[in-house]
């Protein structure tokens, strides 16, 4: 993922000043879906090994302002960030690993922004998460009873 992404162009859209840091943030995240911050430091390091910490949180921070990164944070799960954005798309996440997968709305493209008693809100984004085994722990877990 991220290949032929031009990070740089990216930043400038989004009106965001263009650092090495920024930019190698940016290549984990398309690199690495639903990575976690330690992650995306440990990517980041491998182009930028003096890069500290702050610097990472500060870019998260920045790119997720800015709309280029989603932060998603399921319940009892640290954060995490995807590089997939504008399409109100949700998750299922796996309860004993704690794996993370896309999963694209169930009928057609956004039905779930379109809520029973809207309270006069304007609503632009719907948080679905599908809790569940992915195969490999549901295989486990018929093993072992």
């Amino acid at each position: 993922m991220g290949q032929g992404v031009d990070f740089r162009q990216l930043l400038q859209e989004a009106s965001l000043r263009v650092t090495r840091p920024r930019v190698a943030v940016l290549t984990a995240v398309y690199s690495h879906p639903h990575a976690d911050t330690d992650s995306i430091i440990r990517a980041v390091r491998t182009d930028l090994p003096d890069v500290s910490h702050q610097a990472v949180y500060d870019s998260l921070n920045a790119l997720t302002a800015s709309g280029l990164v989603r932060r998603i944070q399921p319940s009892g799960s640290v954060a995490r960030y995807e590089s997939r954005i504008g399409d109100n798309h949700h998750h299922v996440v796996c309860r004993a690993c704690g794996v993370i997968a896309d999963v694209d709305c169930a009928v057609g493209d956004t039905p779930c922004l379109v809520a029973s008693d809207d309270h006069g809100f304007t609503i632009d984004e719907a948080e679905v998460i599908y809790w569940g085994l992915c195969p490999d722990c549901a295989i486990a877990q018929s093993i072992t009873q």
